[in-house]
């Protein structure tokens, strides 16, 4: 084992990074063997020093400035868990400058300004590692970059918010209202006060980001991304689904289709004896095709204190062997030089739909509906309409209807002139269907 001392500040110690203490202050002689040295935690730096904390954070390593971090010509990694894309991104650019390695938790930071973090990364001849910024303790990134290295990869579909998985799960396993299975999952510590980032797909959002860019090379642009959460879903959605012998989850999705990259966040009804239908509560999953491996799945908690500080650590012990600097190097992301893929405009995606619709109970509506459907070349496959359970909407029914192949252009353009139809109230509910 050589002598050299793999030297450690963090900034931030909240819930993942009070885990990343407790690993690297408790278990030291299993880390210095998988190493090959010691990784010794130096420095933490937080906002306030005399909260209380887990007794695996040692109060005298505690500073209140990321400067005294970054800074500090004894530090050899910086390990960023504070979040936020302001001054941690002048925090991270900072440690690079300083000749340091950094490990980042922080996907929001390099789905935006990746390719500013990386080409300061490279000029420095440094490595910037974050296999924490995706589905938690589920070694995806590692999976991709070293695994998966001999293959095109040609899909990859995933759950990636556990918060969103749990609020499903529960208006499925239960009936509940998503205001109801909201309310539940922040009881329970799986969802945020405010968890607007979680449920209008922002966080899924930015995870297929960095997925994307490793697997594709192609940098996406957020605002470009054709995104919709969940905030809002029906339970009769949900229950609509399950007649129809699907469960619906929020899915993050990037396939190669005609020499093309189609990519989303959307709520996906899945056929529920799939594996990716399988995945309940907080649970994360991601399904990789590659051209020589075909189907992998990578299931795991996406989140949580224990589940993500394994995988900063791994990082940290990957930096400590080396092998982070020479896939760093050769993975060359974010870079202007890589040929990317074109993207498929999302109008020119073909999907099969879910549709719903509030209707009036009366002969001929059924026929305005599909007069519609065919205008815009768009065949049915399958139609349920139930007589009316909900005395509420006196006169009036649900009507769904399950559509064969078809472009997301054509099918939106009809929904909206269904919307304006007489004989349906309110907006149309659609959501894309996979076999």
């Amino acid at each position: 084992m050589t002598s050299h001392i793999l030297k450690v500040g963090m900034i931030g110690c909240g819930v993942v990074g009070t885990g990343v203490a407790s690993l690297l202050t408790r278990h030291q002689d299993r880390i210095s063997n998988r190493s090959g040295r010691a990784i010794e935690l130096r420095k933490i730096a937080v906002r306030n020093s005399t909260l209380p904390r887990d007794p695996c954070v040692p109060r005298e390593l505690m500073c209140t400035s990321w400067e005294e971090i970054v800074n500090d010509p004894t530090i050899d990694v910086v390990v960023e868990l504070a979040g936020g894309t302001g001054w941690t991104r002048q925090a991270i650019l900072t440690a690079l400058n300083n000749k340091k390695h950094v490990v980042t938790a922080n996907k929001a930071l390099l789905a935006t300004h990746g390719r500013e973090i990386f080409d300061c990364a490279r000029a420095n001849q440094r490595c910037v590692a974050f296999e924490a910024s995706v589905a938690g303790g589920i070694p995806i990134i590692g999976a991709l970059t070293q695994g998966l290295a001999a293959n095109q990869i040609v899909g990859i579909r995933g759950i990636l918010n556990g918060t969103c998985n749990f609020i499903l799960s529960s208006m499925s396993d239960t009936g509940n209202s998503y205001e109801n299975a909201l309310k539940e999952a922040q009881k329970l510590g799986f969802a945020e006060a405010d968890p607007t980032m979680d449920v209008d797909g922002t966080d899924t959002a930015h995870k297929l980001a960095i997925l994307v860019q490793i697997a594709f090379g192609n940098t996406i642009l957020l605002e470009k991304l054709d995104r919709r959460g969940i905030a809002g879903l029906h339970a009769l959605d949900i229950r609509f689904a399950q007649e129809l012998g699907y469960a619906i989850k929020l899915l993050a999705e990037a396939w190669i289709t005609d020499g093309k990259l189609a990519v989303h966040v959307s709520p996906v009804l899945v056929r529920k004896h799939s594996p990716l239908a399988q995945v309940r509560g907080a649970y994360n999953a991601i399904q990789v095709i590659g051209d020589a491996v075909g189907d992998t799945l990578y299931y795991g908690l996406g989140a949580g204190r224990m589940p993500t500080a394994s995988s900063v650590v791994a990082d940290l012990i990957d930096i400590a062997v080396g092998r982070a600097q020479n896939t760093f190097q050769s993975m060359n992301l974010w870079s202007t030089s890589k040929v990317s893929i074109p993207f498929l405009p999302s109008e020119e995606v073909k999907s099969r739909y879910y549709l719903r619709l509030l209707v009036d109970d009366v002969p001929g509506v059924l026929a305005e509906v599909t007069k519609i459907l065919a205008k815009h070349q768009i065949s049915i496959a399958s139609v349920i309409q139930h007589e009316a359970f909900d005395s509420s909407i006196g006169g009036k029914v649900q009507l769904v209807i399950m559509t064969h192949l078809a472009t997301c252009g054509r099918f939106r353009a009809a929904a909206e002139e269904m919307n304006g139809l007489s004989c349906v109230s309110g907006d149309s509910v659609h959501y894309p269907v996979e076999d």
